[in-house]
């Protein structure tokens, strides 16, 4: 066994984020009344969403302010009245019900038996936790780390320490850190020292400094990489 130690990313890694933030988007639009909210913001949404990730990857915004300052720009620019806070609240409790599962997820972690399985996500704490436990995953992982109950989030290395803390006994050398972001999963396992692996689905060009140790389309890929029967 090459890597003894695999630590999972969760969103667009294992579960299927945008079908799960579409579904809980349309349910919170619903709860206001709003049948056309999604059709009629989502893209507006995304977009201020994806730069407020980016300051909180960054580390120039929390994790509480992001959750609540994506709605606050959202209707400010379309002119909408809602309150932001409320909306935000009810936003992540049905983000926490949906579950919707990368194709090969469950398979591949079963396949891995024997190894230390682990999530480092970043998010909210209890919305991860419940989606995971919601799924047939639910009882794969040694420990789910989550950034809100950290203080760090991935690329920063507080969040690998705090991994590495709780697996006691894990090697550097022996770990993998899986997942579809590479300025957050790639990046922050480079920098902390262990060996990547760039889930890379859609054939997506790396235009970035970023360089994985490996690069897979498929989440099947990942038990060879474990077992050694890959090259980097």
């Amino acid at each position: 066994m090459k890597y003894e130690v695999v630590l999972f990313d969760i969103d667009d890694t294992l579960l299927d984020f945008p079908a799960t933030e579409k579904a809980a988007l349309h349910n919170t639009f619903m709860d206001y009344k709003m049948p056309t909210g999604f059709a009629d913001y989502h893209a507006s949404y995304r977009e201020i969403s994806s730069v407020l990730w980016k300051d909180l990857e960054e580390g120039t915004l929390t994790l509480p302010e992001l959750g609540v300052e994506r709605f606050q720009r959202l209707f400010a620019h379309h002119e909408v009245a809602v309150d932001p806070q409320l909306f935000s609240q009810s936003y992540l409790t049905h983000l926490g019900n949906e579950t919707h599962l990368i194709e090969g997820a469950v398979e591949l972690c079963h396949s891995l038996e024997g190894c230390r399985l682990a999530i480092i996500t970043n998010g909210f704490g209890q919305v991860q936790k419940m989606r995971l436990q919601n799924s047939p995953l639910a009882d794969l992982f040694e420990h789910i780390i989550v950034s809100e109950e950290t203080g760090f989030q991935k690329p920063q290395p507080g969040i690998f320490e705090y991994a590495f803390g709780k697996l006691e006994g894990a090697e550097k050398e022996k770990a993998l850190i899986v997942g579809d972001s590479l300025s957050s999963d790639i990046r922050g396992g480079n920098n902390y020292g262990i060996a990547t692996c760039w889930f890379n689905p859609q054939h997506k060009k790396n235009e970035t400094g970023i360089k994985p140790t490996y690069e897979i389309h498929s989440l099947k890929e990942v038990e060879g990489i474990v077992k050694g029967l890959a090259d980097e």
